[in-house]
This record gives C-alpha cells, sequence and structure tokens, in this order.
C-alpha cells in the first residue's frame, strides 16, 4: 500500500480567502485549451481565426461552468434540489459534472458557431483535443481534495485517504481517469486530428473515446453514496451516462465518414476573410 501523499487542497490562503487547487486546476486547464487553441488557429484551413480564440474559451468556460454545475445537481442531486432549490446556486459546496458540463460547452459552441457563421461540425472538430487535459487536471485536483476516491483493493499501490470515514485502502481511481481520459485521450486525438480528417469525425472520437475511457474507470471508482449501483445491480450513474456519449460518438464516426463533407476550413476560408 501507498501512502497518500499530505497535500493541502488550498493552495492559497489570504485570510478568509481560500484559493483551493481544484479551482486552480479549472485555470490551468482553460489557459491550456486557450493555448493549444492559438496553436490550432495558425494552421491553414482552421476553423477558428487567432483573433477569436479569446471569446472561443470565454464560450467554453461559461458553458463548462454552467453545464458542470447545473449537469451535477440533475444527473446526481435531483432529490437535494427537490428538497432546496437554492442548493443550485450554492456552488462553494462543491459538485460539478462533466456529463453536464459537456452538455454546456456544446450549447455554448452551437451559440459561438452561430455568431461567428462557423459549421458546427468543424468547430466542435477544432475544440476538442482542447478538452481532454483540463480533464486531466480536474483529477489531479480531486485527488489533492480527496474526493470520488475508488473501491476498497488491495492492490500494491492502493491508499487510504485520511478523508475516508471508513479508512479503507482504495484504487486512486482519480489518477486513473486522469491517465485514461486525461493524457491518453489527448494524445490519440491530437494525433488523429495532426491529418484532415472528415467533418465531425475528431468529434465523434473524443466523444467515443471517453465515454468507453470513463466506462472503464467506473469499475475502479466508488458510486456515489446516495446512489450506489443502479442498472442490472453494477452499473453506476456515470456509466449511465457515458453509454449516450459512445452511441453518440459512434454515430457521428459513422456519419462523417459515409457523408461527403468539404475539406476542413473549406468554407472557412471564404467566410472568414
Amino acid at each position: 500500500m501507498l501512502p497518500y501523499p499530505q497535500i493541502d487542497p488550498v493552495a492559497i490562503a489570504l485570510g478568509p480567502v481560500k484559493v483551493h487547487w481544484y479551482g486552480l486546476a479549472y485555470l490551468a486547464g482553460l489557459a491550456f485549451a486557450w493555448w493549444l487553441g492559438v496553436r490550432r488557429s495558425q494552421v491553414p484551413g482552421a476553423a477558428v481565426r487567432r483573433e477569436q480564440v479569446d471569446d472561443l474559451i470565454f464560450f467554453g468556460a461559461l458553458g463548462v461552468v454552467l453545464g458542470g454545475r447545473i449537469g451535477y445537481v440533475l444527473f446526481y442531486g435531483g432529490d437535494k434540489l427537490a428538497e432546496d432549490p437554492s442548493w443550485l446556486f450554492r456552488v462553494w459546496q462543491g459538485g460539478m459534472s462533466f456529463h453536464g458540463g459537456m452538455l454546456g460547452v456544446m450549447v455554448a459552441m452551437y451559440l459561438f458557431a452561430r455568431r461567428r457563421n462557423i459549421a458546427i461540425g468543424d468547430l466542435l472538430d477544432f475544440v476538442a483535443p482542447l478538452v481532454p487535459v483540463g480533464l486531466a487536471l480536474g483529477r489531479l485536483g480531486n485527488f489533492i481534495g480527496q474526493e470520488l476516491w475508488g473501491r476498497a483493493a488491495d492492490v500494491p499501490w492502493a491508499m487510504v485517504f485520511p478523508r475516508d470515514p471508513l479508512q479503507l485502502a482504495r484504487h486512486p481511481s482519480q489518477l486513473y481517469q486522469f491517465a485514461l481520459e486525461g493524457l491518453l485521450l489527448f494524445v490519440v486525438l491530437y494525433w488523429y486530428s495532426s491529418r484532415p480528417r472528415p467533418r465531425w469525425a475528431v468529434a465523434g472520437l473524443f466523444s467515443a473515446g471517453y465515454g468507453c475511457l470513463r466506462f472503464v474507470a467506473e469499475f475502479f471508482r466508488e458510486p456515489d453514496q446516495h446512489i450506489g449501483f443502479e442498472a442490472l445491480g453494477w452499473m453506476t450513474r456515470g456509466q449511465e451516462l457515458s453509454l449516450p456519449l459512445v452511441a453518440l460518438g459512434i454515430f457521428l464516426l459513422f456519419y462523417a465518414y459515409r457523408t461527403p463533407s468539404p475539406s476542413p476550413g473549406s468554407k472557412e476560408k471564404s467566410r472568414n476573410k
């Protein structure tokens, strides 16, 4: 068993003001997305011009925060919301959902695409590789904050999280998700998007890839205590929410390769003069 590294979840404390590592992870993820977005915008035929990247990240950040919070409340806290509707706005008490954040980003990207006259498929293909590193940093924030830990385990790298009331040796599932949904997915998407692909293909690979990797990681993650196992007696809420992403990704990949589409950026060259 490995000892859990004693890392203070609070990165900076200035009197009553406390900045947690989890919040800094969000900011670092957005900063990386901006940096990579700037680089991708300089590729000939890119769907997004350099001067549009700043607004793109702003729209994306709104989608992540609003969608992530609303998604968490609806997907994981419906009973609590019914008892106290004001809980939706008490974000300082924690609670963000990737699946809700993804829906929020999709809405934000749709609005951005309409305002900038960009084909939504091209925009989502542009954005998809910007996301996984932010996911990876978020899982590191979960690990430091001792939340969303794994199931009980006897593997040599199991850890006892100090905040765990049962004090069980557990899978450090946050690090599994950091490696799978974050780093691995980023490498695959970066490589795949480095060559021209049909419209919707990169977005489809992201959706299917994340859904599959999250489904696997959930086998090592402790289910939410107030929800437990649901479908078939062994599926978690996270796995249930991931299945539609897998189906959507497979559909988009099938559609991308079966439906003729213009070469990436061909329309944007004329639109973005």
